[in-house]
Order: structure tokens, then sequence, then C-alpha cells
């Protein structure tokens, strides 16, 4: 039980992390600072992406050690999956706010979320963990570099680095966030085709 809690731990970051990442981005705006290269941006820049990446690290490494300690459990393929959609979600939300992603788009992806979660409950009630699938971590690879595409434009606006052709880069990012939509969308009905049968063969 004490080494399963290494991986709990690294797990558990991502959560934590999501809420610092919020307060982190908008540090700015709570010191009514909207200038490029002035102190808070700065510091934001310097702060957030460190974090975001340890975050993210933080996915293998909860993977890593509980592979390593042969302690792989049901709780585990609940959980880190819960922390994935915590911190995509809340850097997804912090994006439409500075105009990189549309909320309708991120309402899809809060939609694709539950309804995920919602079937992984289901299938845990009946004593079956769905374990994340191919498509599913092709998703999230996607959706990590549309978000940390959008950061990067974030950084060098707060950094006063002009990019050439503006509207192009924007039109890069909602690209990647598209991909992103459709390749949850497809690994969610690949879930639903391959569970809902085993969640079901037993109802009458």
């Amino acid at each position: 039980m004490k080494k399963m809690r290494t991986a709990d731990v690294f797990t558990l970051v991502r959560i934590i992390a999501s809420p610092l990442f919020i307060f982190v981005y908008f540090l700015p705006s709570l010191f009514g600072d909207k200038e490029p290269l002035s102190i808070t941006n700065i510091v934001s820049v310097c702060i957030i992406i460190p974090l975001i990446l340890f975050a993210e690290f933080t996915d293998y490494l909860d993977g890593h050690y509980a592979r390593k300690h042969k302690v792989v459990s049901d709780f585990g393929k609940l959980f880190d999956p819960f922390a994935d959609v915590i911190l995509h979600l809340t850097t997804f939300f912090c994006y439409t706010m500075t105009g990189y992603i549309s909320p309708f788009i991120v309402l899809l992806f809060v939609y694709r979320e539950f309804g995920q979660l919602f079937l992984r409950m289901i299938a845990a009630k009946k004593g079956i963990a769905i374990a994340a699938r191919k498509g599913g971590k092709f998703k999230t690879v996607l959706y990590i570099v549309a978000g940390f595409y959008s950061l990067f434009l974030e950084s060098c606006v707060r950094c006063g680095l002009e990019l050439p052709e503006l509207q192009i880069w924007y039109y890069v990012g909602y690209a990647l966030y598209i991909a992103g939509l459709v390749a949850s969308y497809a690994s969610f009905i690949d879930y639903l085709v391959h569970f809902i049968p085993v969640i079901t063969k037993d109802e009458k």
C-alpha cells in the first residue's frame, strides 16, 4: 500500500496543479497589469511553463512507478484519467479566456470527458476498470500539444515577442484543437464499442 501511494501522489499533483495554473495564468490580471514585459507577465511565464511541464510529466511518473512496483490498481486506472481531465479542462478554460480556443469547442470537450467519466462509473459499479486505450492516449497527446501551443503563443505575447503573420498562428492553434476534438470523440466511440457489450453482457 505504501508503494501505491507513490504513483497516486504523482497523479494528485496534476489535480493540485490545476488551480495553481489558473492563479498563475491570471496573475497579471489580478494586478491589473496588461503590458508585455511587465514584472507580473514575466513572472507568470517563468512559473507557469515549469508548472505545466512537471504536471504533464507526472502522467508518465505515476504509470512508471505503478508498473515498477507492480501495484497497478483499479483505483489508479480511474484516478489517473480523472486527474488528466481536471488538468486539461482547466488549461483549456484559461486559453478560452484569452481567445486561443472557442468556448463552443471547450464545451464539446467537456461533453466528451463527462461522457467518458460516466462510462467509467457504470463499468466500476459492475467491477470493471476501464484502462486507457490507444485512442484515448492519442487524444491526450493532442490535448497536450494543443495546450502547449496556446501557452507558447501566450508566453510570446507576455514577453513582448512579435510573431510574423500572427493570425496564421491562431489558425494553427484552432486546427490542433479541432484535431484533438475529433480524436477525443473517435476514442469515445471506440470505448463505447469495446466496453458497452462487456458492461451489458449479463443484462437481459
